[in-house]
């Protein structure tokens, strides 16, 4: 006898539940909805109320681009402009070369090696606020221990003035902020440097290749895709600096050291003037979208990324 079995339509959610594709959106549909109430919104009510004239407590009007025209005037502004790029260019340049430096001493085989890399991450883990407290008593124009130093082996007869005179407050930031970033770009170029095939430099050395051109024809090509990444994310932590600028100097001495987020906050919450201080950080946007296109574009040339030419 020949049983005739009934097929059954799939019910449409037991449809969609074998959906790859559906399975996919529901899978990022939290993160989407996390972006989107705290990155998404935030920023888009921060350009809006750049085009206000709102105040804490008081909601602003449209004035359009009034905000941006004051600014483009502000001589404070256009300091904090050339401060940031100026914080921004130094920092990234000494905060690669070092990192790099310590990263190709790391992949050696050094005893403790272990031990001198997670010695190495401590100023990245320890918190911002705490470091920048340490580097204010460090800079003190009293107490400070490197002025101490310098006195007691006759190098100087006064202390230096670290943060009250402009030049010293922007060297001393600036130091500062390598000091804390180094570990970022050492740890993470040493990563990449740990990919490399050791085979490749052995060939080398057999086909009397120097140090410095396997560095430069081998490790340095092969290492630029984690390079791109690396100093990107550099640059973005570095030009959107704010609590160690604002623990150590709150932007002074004279706007010497106010970088835009620190001038953005300033003129926004202990200023009142909220549209003013919004406008300041929309300015932002370019020069940090720029640096993401740099490396976006960048990393997705095949021949860039296996250190070929284009």
């Amino acid at each position: 006898m020949l049983f005739m079995t009934a097929t059954t339509k799939p019910s449409a959610l037991v449809a969609l539940t074998r959906n790859n594709t559906f399975l996919g959106f529901m899978f990022l549909l939290p993160a989407a909805v996390f972006l989107l109430c705290f990155l998404t919104y935030p920023l888009g009510l921060g350009v809006w109320l750049g085009f206000t004239d709102a105040k804490i407590g008081r909601d602003g009007v449209f004035i359009g681009l009034e905000n941006y025209q004051a600014l483009a005037s502000d001589s404070v502004f256009w300091m904090a402009v050339y401060n940031t790029v100026l914080y921004t260019f130094i920092a990234s340049v000494l905060k690669f070369g070092l990192g790099l430096w310590l990263a190709l001493i790391l992949n050696e085989n050094l005893p403790f090696k272990s031990f001198f890399r997670a010695i190495i991450l401590l100023p990245w883990v320890v918190p911002t606020v705490l470091s920048a407290l340490a580097f204010w008593w460090i800079y003190d124009a009293q107490f400070s221990i490197l002025s101490w130093s310098l006195i007691k082996l006759g190098l100087i007869d006064t202390p230096i003035n670290f943060l009250g005179d402009p030049n010293n407050a922007r060297a001393s930031v600036i130091a500062a902020n390598v000091w804390r970033g180094i570990p970022f770009v050492a740890i993470s170029l040493l990563a990449g440097l740990q990919t490399i095939p050791q085979s490749l430099h052995e060939a080398a050395s057999l086909d009397g290749a120097t140090g410095w051109q396997r560095f430069r024809f081998i490790t340095l090509p092969m290492l630029t895709p984690i390079i791109a990444v690396v100093m990107t994310f550099s640059v973005l932590f570095t030009f959107t600096d704010f609590q160690l600028i604002y623990v150590l100097t709150k932007g002074g001495p004279v706007n010497a050291t106010h970088l835009m987020a620190t001038l953005s906050f300033q003129r926004g919450i202990p200023g009142g003037q909220l549209g003013e201080g919004a406008a300041i950080a929309v300015a932002m946007i370019p020069f940090l979208l720029a640096s993401i296109l740099f490396s976006f574009f960048g990393l997705q040339r095949r021949k860039w990324q296996q250190g070929g030419q284009d």
